[in-house]
């Protein structure tokens, strides 16, 4: 029997799958416990349209991704730190507070968790950041850190 599954099923395949398993699996398994449904023609075109709207919904946060990387890479960022006596510097810049300049300063909402600072920021001066906004997309931003005054 041809299954359409529904939800991910170890040992037999990933959600949106067409597998063929044994008529009693289906019957006594996977169709009561909601895992798949039957592969008839009508669930067959409905995974057809599913996964199109899906390609169509990636492609269009691509683009986006890619139009939020070209917008940062032209921009960059102002971050204050407080620096003692002979230009010795306290503490780290931290992805936390780059992503509240981001917000402040360009207004565009950053997740903390998808920036990647490759060493601490503990200087003063230009740094570049990376910030992941897709899978396929890594956008580069410039942050300046400043006296705190």
């Amino acid at each position: 029997m041809k299954i359409i599954l529904l939800q991910d099923v170890k040992s037999l395949g990933k959600k949106g799958q067409m597998v063929e398993v044994n008529n009693g699996y289906a019957r006594n398994y996977i169709l009561p416990k909601n895992l798949g449904v039957e592969a008839t023609s009508k669930n067959v075109n409905d995974l057809k349209l599913q996964k199109a709207h899906q390609d169509k919904v990636a492609a269009e946060q691509l683009k986006e991704a890619q139009e939020l990387a070209a917008a940062l890479s032209e921009k960059s960022i102002q971050v204050e730190m407080k620096v003692g006596e002979g230009g010795k510097t306290f503490g780290a810049i931290s992805t936390k507070e780059i992503a509240a300049a981001a917000k402040e300063q360009l207004g565009y909402e950053l997740d903390k968790k998808k920036i990647s600072v490759d060493e601490p920021i503990k200087s003063l001066g230009s740094h570049n950041v990376k910030i992941k906004l897709h899978p396929k997309v890594t956008a580069q931003l410039v942050v300046k850190v400043a006296e705190k005054k």
